[in-house]
């Protein structure tokens, strides 16, 4: 789903249709006063970490449940793919923090991508999306993959035609949107879902709240070494998504055969430049970087201590970390006390 092998051809060629069909399309507001007919989860759709912003759900697509319930059950469901093969949920596996431990994700008919499937959690306090940040919102990036050979390969026209000829999605796109199925309800619903993927609740979220015994001692050692001076993993990792969102070049090749945000400005200067990622729940979205080309954290942390390759481009952050075994052994550590297991372990965002 979040594969984003190709936001800049999203941006040149969906922009007409953009233009054309869906913004017109957000005039019209509705809200919906019947149940859906999908079971709804006991608990709250949307909770919000202790520490964090409320998510700013858009005017027209406000959270209800109707909404979250069609988003959810879209999110899941092949239907969506040319073959019906391929869903959202595919390459977004919850226990996997909304990855899927794989290098590169497989679209229909097994088609590979090029990067590495992002997590979604906490998707919704993303200033941009893909990793060249060049789609603006959560509704816009929908379509990426939907129009991505490597992905799903297909027509958000076609999709709501399939999606018209199923009743209960027909009862259930009107009690959300009052509205048929068509790309404003498939594209807002299905944000609607993501925007509650929210994680926060790591033994190191239960210690910045009090509980000092939520880390231990090797934890704690990685913590002073994360947010210190002389690793600086924080200044690019900061806040309490763990990411500042902006572009950078961590070093990772010499040549990249990927451009990164080159590919969307043309800028010589955002060559081979990256958007920093979230580190929440990091110990479980192996593999890493844009590529997926180291397997481990370990692998990621002698990336980071070795300096990184040359490149003209390299952040000035990255250089010799000259880090001991058990400061490595201390930070991977730290690393994996970002992992919510309630989190993962979360029915509300399973099928």
């Amino acid at each position: 789903m979040m594969n984003d092998e190709s936001g800049f051809r999203f941006v040149i060629h969906h922009m007409f249709f953009m233009k054309k069909c869906l913004f017109p399309l957000v005039v019209l507001f509705f809200f919906a006063c019947k149940k859906a007919p999908n079971e709804l989860p006991a608990e709250p759709l949307l909770a919000v970490p202790e520490g964090f912003p409320m998510p700013v759900f858009p005017e027209g697509n406000e959270l209800t449940p109707e909404r979250w319930a069609l988003g959810k059950r879209l999110f899941f469901d092949p239907v969506l793919s040319s073959d019906s093969t391929v869903s959202c949920a595919s390459c977004h596996i919850s226990e996997k923090a909304f990855t899927d431990g794989k290098q590169f994700s497989e679209g229909v008919e097994g088609r590979l991508g090029t990067r590495n499937a992002p997590t979604l959690a906490n998707v919704a306090y993303h200033p941009y999306y893909t990793r060249e940040g060049g789609v603006p919102t959560l509704e816009m990036q929908i379509l990426v993959p939907i129009q991505e050979h490597a992905e799903f390969d297909f027509n958000i026209l076609l999709i709501a035609e399939r999606l018209n000829r199923d009743s209960s999605y027909v009862q259930q796109s009107s009690q959300a949107y009052d509205r048929e199925p068509d790309a404003f309800v498939i594209t807002r619903s299905i944000a609607c879902f993501e925007r509650t993927i929210l994680s926060g609740r790591s033994p190191y979220d239960e210690f910045l709240n009090g509980k000092n015994s939520a880390l231990t001692t090797a934890e704690k050692r990685g913590k002073d070494l994360f947010f210190g001076e002389r690793l600086a993993c924080s200044q690019c990792h900061g806040g309490f998504n763990f990411t500042h969102y902006a572009f950078e070049n961590n070093g990772l090749y010499e040549d990249y055969p990927d451009p990164g945000r080159f590919r969307l400005t043309g800028k010589e200067e955002d060559r081979a430049l990256f958007k920093v990622p979230s580190l929440r729940n990091v110990g479980v979205t192996a593999p890493y970087m844009h590529d997926g080309s180291l397997p481990t954290l370990e692998a990621v942390v002698e990336h980071y201590n070795s300096g990184g390759k040359d490149h003209p481009h390299k952040s000035q952050l990255i250089k010799p970390l000259n880090l001991t075994t058990k400061e490595k052994t201390d930070l991977i550590a730290f690393l994996k006390a970002l992992t919510d297991d309630d989190f993962l372990n979360n029915p509300k965002f399973r099928e």
